[in-house]
């Protein structure tokens, strides 16, 4: 029963993260687009920036932007700052449920790091703080000043987080974390700088004061990093579906040439919106290819070179697969976080075996994701006879 209840909790959970994070990235993705796309006009209201015209469900918006703020505000003012926060309340929840509740089968791989659940948990809740502290601390640095620069310590940061996730967790436990170290990033930006900004400032026009123009600047460009870093880290959050991303053994490389794709493509997306001229921003297409390019060299399967002398017979791939697959994938599971094999997959009889030949070999031969965090110790040796046994059939 505590599996199932796990998984309705896993599922309620992930189902209100993707809630609240659409609505969180939707409203990111139009304010940019928004923000971008602003005009000069011959006839402005004073104090105003720029405006739009804008046309959607059949009705016309007229949007102005201050660049500070007006001289009053009304009382039913729109904050956009709940969808970031669930998003974030959310997903660390499902951090919990899926990563820490199970933490031996999730998070932890013993031929990674010797680790037990409450050292993993530890070290994950302080990575998160402290990759806040040191972003923030860059962004308020005179690096912060620099954007290039900044763009580039900011990579070096989460590419260096992605180097020390993988030689601590397990392959699914650590590119998910570059997600949520991320993505922590990008709330507390919310949380931490945006709205407390924005909260100034209307404390200043309710004291028929000058707001700070400094203030809407710092707040406008934490917005832009949440914007060009939404990419990446949506790929991060999926990344645990996909072996071959996972288990890579440069897994954090793979992290940086995400990096790169993603950025590149939001770039492009966002000075296009600007109607910038495209000679301005067309540069970013080869970049993003030469990054799909690396990506797709780096996770194209490799042939594993079995020897010819090496045969295993069914009774040996059998024994096993008894030991490292099906303790989770047979009719009744019996690992303590299942109810009912993952995907529906059985794998007690040669013919199954033979059916998911493709699924074992990229997850249980080429990639270590199988057995999850190798909880049985699954050896090289005992992964190449079930790749030899696989490969004859």
């Amino acid at each position: 029963m505590s599996a199932f209840i796990v998984e309705w909790l896993n599922l309620l959970i992930r189902w209100g993260h993707m809630i609240a994070g659409i609505g969180w990235i939707g409203t990111s993705f139009y304010f940019i687009a928004l923000d971008l796309s602003l005009k000069k006009r011959e006839k402005m209201t004073p104090g105003v920036y720029g405006t739009a015209w804008e046309v959607h469900g059949g009705g016309f918006y007229h949007v102005e932007k201050y660049l500070v703020a007006p001289p009053a505000l009304p009382d039913d003012l729109i904050w956009y700052k709940w969808e970031a926060y669930l998003t974030w309340v959310s997903g660390f929840f499902l951090l919990c449920v899926q990563y820490y509740w199970n933490a031996n089968t999730f998070l932890i791989d013993k031929s990674v790091l010797e680790l037990v659940p409450s050292q993993a948990i530890v070290i994950s809740v302080l990575s998160l703080i402290g990759g806040w502290v040191i972003y923030d601390r860059l962004c308020k640095s005179p690096i912060g000043r620099n954007t290039p620069l900044l763009a580039v310590c900011v990579f070096a940061l989460i590419v260096g987080a992605a180097y020390m996730f993988t030689h601590v967790f397990s392959g699914r436990g650590a590119l998910i974390h570059v997600g949520a170290f991320v993505g922590t990033i990008m709330a507390v930006n919310v949380f931490g700088v945006i709205i407390p900004n924005q909260k100034k400032i209307v404390a200043s026009l309710l004291k028929h004061e000058a707001p700070d123009p400094r203030l809407g600047a710092i707040g406008k460009q934490r917005s832009v990093h949440n914007n060009y870093l939404t990419l990446p880290v949506l790929l991060m959050m999926v990344s645990n579906h996909y072996p071959f991303l996972s288990s890579h053994p440069q897994s954090w490389l793979i992290v940086a040439f995400i990096l790169i794709l993603g950025g590149s493509i939001r770039h492009f997306i966002n000075r296009h919106e600007a109607h910038d001229p495209i000679f301005n921003y067309v540069w970013a297409v080869p970049i993003a290819l030469v990054a799909l390019g690396a990506l797709l060299y780096l996770t194209a399967p490799k042939e594993q070179e079995i020897d010819p002398s090496l045969q295993v017979s069914d009774a040996q791939v059998l024994a096993l697969t008894a030991k490292h697959c099906a303790m989770c994938h047979s009719a009744k599971p019996t690992h303590d976080g299942f109810e009912a094999p993952p995907k529906g997959v059985i794998l007690t009889s040669t013919d199954q075996l033979a059916a998911h030949k493709d699924q074992i070999i990229a997850q249980a031969v080429q990639g270590n994701t199988m057995p999850l965090g190798n909880e049985t110790h699954m050896t090289a040796d005992e992964r190449k006879e079930l790749g030899a046994w696989l490969q004859s059939h």
